[in-house]
């Protein structure tokens, strides 16, 4: 029998961000989903997005957007302070959500978007892209297949160089910060590894830098964590990196792997495996 044919999933785009074209406009393409509607806050600037990007039209505004028939899923790029409430108010219409990290400002706002999410019956779904390509499965490959041994200790970094001042996500009131905008990675990551480490870490220590001239908006952040198995873990950030660094190291019982680049592995996809019958390099694509 042949596979029976799905219809295209009907999107509508928060905001005019740039990030879209990259996480939501190229893959939808690709799948051959439709782009049904873009709002953003200068109509101007939605029409021209619509027009370079082949979105079919522009909605009035957010709650119009939201509350559209004729849109399934909701893709919610706006900056950080803006997640949590439109994500609920998506999930309040009845729609599938595709919502950049992080899904909200704060913890109370995340248990709300969790929660409606529940009663919505809908698929929600928080942008950590670099879960599902071939370098972290292969990390996890290594764990489930026992090569590493047991895990004893885990460091994630995912450091940048520092956005211009005006940038939002310098921003307090938009929930900025190297946190919001990197560290959730990093801590990410970590929380996936609870399958072989006896269970999600528990947070044992941190420390944070403020960013000068921006109160109370973190430019680093290191996490010290550890895990039920007793292994430990480091999760750090920094908004004002000199370079790029975004990789992770895992060491075991009998040996470890480090991916250069988890969460741009189409710029680095290299992981090294180190155990006692010595050192190899994998490559899992670009």
């Amino acid at each position: 029998m042949s596979e029976p044919v799905r219809e295209p999933l009907r999107i509508g785009l928060l905001g005019a961000a740039r990030i879209t074209e990259r996480s939501l406009i190229a893959p939808a393409r690709a799948t051959g989903h439709r782009l049904v509607a873009v709002a953003a806050r200068d109509r101007a600037r939605a029409e021209a997005f619509a027009a370079e990007h082949g979105v079919e039209r522009v909605a009035g505004s957010y709650a119009d957007l939201v509350a559209d028939p004729e849109i399934d899923v909701v893709y919610n790029p706006l900056a950080n302070g803006l997640h949590g409430p439109w994500n609920l108010a998506a999930l309040a219409a009845g729609k599938h959500v595709l919502s950049e990290k992080p899904s909200a400002s704060n913890a109370t706002e995340a248990a709300e978007v969790r929660q409606a999410a529940e009663k919505a019956g809908t698929v929600f779904m928080e942008a950590f892209h670099y879960l599902f390509h071939p370098v972290t499965r292969r990390l996890h490959e290594l764990l489930d297949s026992g090569e590493l041994g047991e895990p004893r200790h885990v460091e994630a970094m995912v450091a940048i160089a520092a956005p211009s001042g005006t940038d939002p996500r310098w921003s307090l009131p938009l929930a900025g910060g190297a946190l919001m905008d990197l560290g959730c990675y990093s801590l990410h990551a970590l929380r996936m590894l609870a399958p072989w480490a006896g269970g999600a870490p528990r947070l044992a220590g941190a420390r944070g830098g403020e960013r000068a001239g921006a109160p109370g908006v973190d430019e680093w952040l290191d996490a010290d964590l550890e895990f039920p198995g007793g292994a430990t873990g480091s999760a750090r950030c920094h908004m004002a990196y000199d370079g790029l660094d975004m990789s992770i190291r895992i060491v075991g019982s009998r040996g470890e792997a480090r991916a250069a680049n988890f969460v741009l592995p189409q710029e680095d996809d290299r992981i090294v495996v180190r155990t006692p019958e010595g050192e190899r390099t994998e490559r899992l694509g670009t």
